[in-house]
């Protein structure tokens, strides 16, 4: 049995829990390496592109104010394909290296976490309520190379910097520009 969602059959808990079930009984192959993003993103957006699955969103996001978001999954693909390559060229990070977020849960929160699990780098979110104290012990014992951030919590974390050996390159989101902050929206 399956559930219609936007005209999709959708599988049950019942069904996902039998297909893990056959990969631990050995019936199915586990694959050595596992990444969502290309396992599992390119190939719905593979599907859709073919006309074989109906084009859906896979990232709807609505602000307060009712803006809308919405990202197919091949638009979600590419964007996280570009974001993984600003974090690998313009940040100079690495598979492994570690990124922390404070931010407010925007559209670019889940785009980073996705270009994070495309290029194997470590995402350590943080909430928007993070203080200077909770953002220098985060960025010390992570030894995060790099960190994210908007408009309005970039004087928390510009407070800590100092102090941050590891650090190699902040990231802004926001239109507007920061002093030694790069744009994420500008090198998108």
């Amino acid at each position: 049995p399956s559930r219609t969602f936007h005209g999709n059959n959708r599988l049950l808990t019942s069904q996902i829990i039998s297909h893990y079930e056959s990969i631990n009984q050995g019936k199915k192959e586990l694959p050595e390496y596992f990444n969502f993003a290309s396992d599992v993103l390119d190939e719905w957006a593979r599907l859709e592109k073919d006309g074989r699955k109906p084009t859906n969103p896979a990232f709807w996001w609505v602000s307060d104010e009712g803006e809308e978001v919405k990202w197919s999954f091949e638009e979600l693909g590419s964007l996280s394909r570009k974001a993984a390559n600003v974090l690998s060229e313009a940040c100079g990070l690495q598979r492994g290296d570690r990124v922390v977020a404070v931010l407010p849960r925007v559209p670019e929160w889940w785009l980073l976490n996705v270009a994070c699990m495309r290029a194997g780098i470590v995402l350590i979110p943080g909430t928007s309520q993070l203080t200077a104290k909770d953002i220098s012990y985060r960025l010390q014992a992570s030894k995060a190379k790099c960190i994210v951030t908007n408009d309005t919590l970039a004087p928390a974390v510009e407070s800590v910097l100092p102090g941050s050996q590891f650090l190699k390159s902040k990231l802004i989101v926001g239109q507007g520009s920061r002093d030694g902050w790069l744009n994420l929206k500008e090198l998108l």
